[in-house]
């Protein structure tokens, strides 16, 4: 009789148990807005949802919290603090904070029904600036006054109309009767003074500029530190038909009809980005034509010489769109970040308020397509008033870069084969805090770079991922760390590394789950075909078998890594790769071409090729199994799985051979 919570042997039917079975990992941890308290979501009794737990940094127990505590709740990720890092504000529930440290005073700047949002600090930190609806208001810290800074109008400027005989005909009888009866002469001249006396003696703010979206949406308002400048982008709206997918498991019992995604190649928005100058009433439109490749055909256009000739001949500018304006302190100039929608090109330029003009800074180009980690997702910005960070893959990895104004140069902070995956900088600038899988492709550790001299220093130690929560003091990080047999949990660690991580959970996984010894397979690299290494892990068997199948896995997800070190989003599929060993298989799984983890080249490997060296490197994989495993190609899998087949087929695509 098998005993109570022992897992093995292994089934299929136990594996595709409701996940609750294994136990419930950690996710999520954060912290309060001092540094005190670590929140994080947990679910230890297997319950229908997950709880939000806390720990204190004097008692690292966790403590459930009830649901008036979960509301009182202000999380360091929404803190927005002033350059001395004295006070910060924050959005709560639509409404917004201003919170001074020193005496802990909290003072509500809003409480409206209308949604409040995006605050942070401007006008060299006297007032905070803030969203509410389309516009931009800035509520002032010393005498708690508000002031509307735009005036976006949903609609079309008015155009002026040509009057008609009979307003001409009015005008001329108006000025003849001012000129007949100097009583109304009088009287206009009077009324005319009392309204311009009560125009000055009013001391009224100038009115605001009648900015219109002209039936387009609205995206991306911001403003400069100093109120001057407010950007904005218009995007036309676009209806394309989309494809209709039928779903079948439904409440009604009918087959109801969801909507899916558009078909590739149908038209795309176009947004056009606009600069408002307050102090000289002048709207600008920024002008792409002065951006430098703008007007290049992208390469596999060459394949379709019709498409090619009437591309020369229009000579037509590429579709971009805008990132929003990244403004300096000074108020002086920002960056402005562009791609090309054909997503061949990622431009960063430098656009200075004196000569309203954009000069270029960086351009990145791909004749496939530009991607990687932090890039394009406006992880980008001002270390000081002279420096500029950003990301690209034009080494082949995704790294940092500064921007030096005063030089205008470019330098690579980091460089090597490897790639930086999640970037923030340091409370006081001389540091950034990255992920990186700078030890291994299948590892995520953390660092501290420092910035003046590309130093990186590791803070993180056991093999496998880091998911880093650091505190707001930068004195404590609070991580999720799992390994390839070890589903996350919570650790807490000083930043100083002269104590050891503390373990704060230690009952998300389940005694069945842990009765089972789950492999660790080898993660190794075999050279392709055309000499690139390709990463892999292996599951061994104990007891190999005679004449018995050996499986190739083959993740799905496209744009995603597997044989790493860490706890697999394919968990299931593990746990089968494990039955399978079991059963004396070897089993075999690989980051083919276009996976995650290694860098460009790897990432657009497939470009216009899908089923070519994602193939190819497949089949090498099976020609390593052969050479060094003695396993020969099956030529019939069927019989293997027996009735079982249909149940594991839907799990992902396997390939199977002999041995």
């Amino acid at each position: 009789m098998q005993a109570q919570n022992t897992l093995a042997p292994l089934t299929v039917e136990k594996i595709m148990r409701d996940p609750k079975w294994m136990g419930i990992s950690p996710t999520r941890p954060f912290w309060d807005m001092d540094g005190e308290t670590l929140y994080f979501y947990w679910n230890p009794e297997s319950a229908s949802a997950d709880s939000l737990y806390k720990i204190n940094l004097k008692n690292n127990k966790p403590v459930k919290l009830n649901a008036k505590e979960r509301t009182e709740i202000i999380s360091a990720n929404d803190l927005i603090y002033n350059k001395a890092h004295t006070a910060f504000t924050f959005e709560k529930a639509g409404d917004l904070f201003y919170f001074q440290v020193k005496d802990k005073k909290k003072i509500q700047i809003t409480n409206t029904q209308n949604f409040e949002s995006s605050p942070r600090f401007g006008f060299n930190d006297q007032a905070i600036i803030y969203k509410s609806g389309d516009n931009i208001y800035a509520w002032n810290i010393a005498d708690g006054s508000t002031k509307q800074l735009t005036n976006f109008i949903n609609g079309s400027e008015p155009t002026e109309k040509v009057k008609a005989k009979t307003d001409l005909q009015n005008d001329w009888l108006e000025t003849d009767q001012m000129r007949e009866f100097e009583v109304l002469k009088k009287r206009k001249q009077d009324r005319d003074e009392r309204t311009e006396a009560a125009k000055q003696n009013a001391d009224k703010e100038k009115e605001l500029k009648k900015l219109y979206n002209n039936g387009k949406q609205l995206l991306g308002v911001q403003i400069s530190n100093d109120g001057r400048f407010i950007s904005y982008r218009l995007r036309n709206t676009v209806t394309n038909t989309r494809t209709l997918i039928p779903n079948y498991v439904t409440e009604s019992g009918y087959t109801e009809t969801l909507n899916g995604r558009s078909k590739v190649g149908q038209a795309l928005a176009k947004e056009d980005f606009f600069i408002y100058d307050s102090k000289v009433d002048t709207l600008l439109k920024i002008d792409t034509k002065q951006i430098p490749g703008i007007y290049d055909i992208p390469e596999f256009i060459k394949d379709y010489p019709a498409e090619l000739k009437t591309r020369e001949e229009k000579k037509a500018e590429r579709s971009v769109n805008f990132s929003s304006l990244n403004w300096a302190d000074n108020a002086a100039y920002a960056v402005l970040e562009m791609s090309a929608q054909d997503n061949k090109d990622r431009w960063l330029m430098f656009w200075d308020t004196a000569t309203k003009k954009l000069s270029l800074i960086d351009r990145q180009h791909e004749d496939a397509w530009i991607g990687g980690p932090g890039i394009g997702s406006y992880n980008t910005g001002w270390i000081d008033d002279n420096n500029f960070w950003f990301q690209s893959e034009k080494s082949g990895y995704s790294h940092i870069y500064i921007y030096n104004k005063t030089s205008n140069s470019i330098k690579a902070l980091t460089q090597g084969n490897f790639e930086i995956q999640q970037v923030s900088l340091s409370n006081n600038k001389k540091y950034f805090y990255v992920i990186s899988n700078k030890e291994h492709p299948g590892e995520k550790h953390y660092y501290r770079l420092q910035i003046s001299n590309g130093i990186m220093e590791k803070l993180t130690g056991k093999e496998g991922a880091y998911e880093v929560a650091l505190s707001p003091d930068e004195k404590n990080m609070a991580y999720l760390y799992s390994y390839i047999n070890l589903p996350p949990e919570l650790f807490l660690q000083p930043l100083n590394k002269k104590q050891t991580a503390v373990q704060i959970t230690d009952k998300s996984i389940s005694a069945e789950f842990a009765s089972y010894d789950w492999r660790i397979p080898e993660v190794i690299s075999f050279k392709a075909a055309d000499g690139q290494l390709v990463y892999a892990r292996i599951y061994k068997p104990k007891n190999a078998i005679a004449n018995a199948p050996a499986v190739l896995f083959v993740h799905g997800a496209g744009y995603l890594q597997n044989a790493h070190k860490w706890w697999s989003s394919y968990f299931r599929e593990y746990m089968f790769n494990n039955l399978l060993a079991d059963k004396g298989y070897y089993v075999m799984d690989i980051d083919y071409r276009g996976s995650a983890g290694y860098g460009r080249d790897w990432r657009t490997g497939i470009y216009r090729n899908m089923g070519g060296k994602d193939l190819s490197d497949n089949v090498d994989a099976i020609n390593y199994l052969k050479q060094n495993f003695k396993i020969e190609e099956a030529m019939n899998t069927a019989k293997f799985f027996g009735n079982t087949f249909s149940l594991i087929l839907p799990l992902r695509h396997f390939y199977f051979l002999n041995r």
